[in-house]
């Protein structure tokens, strides 16, 4: 799916998370006006994206808990308590929620900081039930803070995300994209020469454009993208 020649590394993904940790801080460090105004998903506003990144945090913490002690432990209790912890954090103040927010970003830094090298290696058991090496926690976090921080709208775009990121987000995105039904594309990345294919139905349809964009269109976000005639775009399925 991907002719690219790079693949990330445990170095980079714990590098981006603190990019996209630093970013998404930055850019949810918001007044009760600014919180309560739409993020880019739809029905959530930057009360519920924020509540949600928090809330991740924790739950990733606790898979550093199970690599840390052996003891098992899920990411949420259920998905009705993840659900219900967004909805409360959403009606919280805005301060509140902001010191909820840079406590749990802390608290995960701090616990993974502290992580040794064999217990990196411990398996643990994601939300959506894959048993992967907890070295896959600071690229499944990257994700979290590098995405949603253009989430929120009126602050980093995809644009201000490093390239070998996205590169690796497109990667991933591609490849799950490719395992599932979906139009057949060839995704070029003008500026930087990386290219996705996706075997679906139909004839494929070459998208060319920035990096940024190419990124956009794959994660379901706003895009500029159009088909070498000038029209729109295949639509794609959720991402996530």
């Amino acid at each position: 799916m991907s002719r690219n020649a790079m693949s990330r590394t445990f170095d980079d993904a714990r590098r981006w998370a603190r990019i996209g940790t630093e970013l998404f801080t930055g850019a949810a460090d918001l007044d009760e006006s600014g919180m309560n105004a739409s993020s880019l998903l739809p029905g959530w506003t930057r009360k519920h994206l924020i509540a949600h990144v928090a809330a991740n945090a924790d739950a990733l913490g606790n898979l550093v808990h199970r690599a840390a002690t052996g003891e098992p432990r899920p990411m949420y209790a259920s998905p009705e308590e993840r659900a219900d912890g967004i909805e409360r954090g959403a009606r919280m103040p805005a301060a509140e929620l902001t010191a909820r927010l840079h406590r749990s970003t802390g608290k995960l830094a701090e616990s993974t900081d502290a992580l040794t090298e064999e217990q990196w290696r411990s398996s643990v058991v994601t939300a959506h039930g894959r048993t992967v090496p907890a070295t896959e926690l600071p690229w499944m976090r990257s994700r979290e803070v590098c995405v949603h921080a253009v989430d929120l709208g009126g602050g980093p775009t995809f644009a201000d995300l490093p390239d070998d990121f996205l590169t690796a987000l497109c990667d991933d995105v591609a490849a799950k994209r490719a395992a599932e039904e979906g139009p057949a594309l060839v995704l070029e990345a003008t500026d930087t020469g990386a290219t996705w294919t996706l075997p679906g139905d139909g004839a494929s349809t070459t998208l060319a454009g920035p990096l940024h964009e190419i990124t956009a269109y794959l994660t379901g976000r706003a895009h500029t993208l159009t088909t070498p005639g000038g029209g729109p775009v295949p639509a794609l399925t959720r991402w996530l």
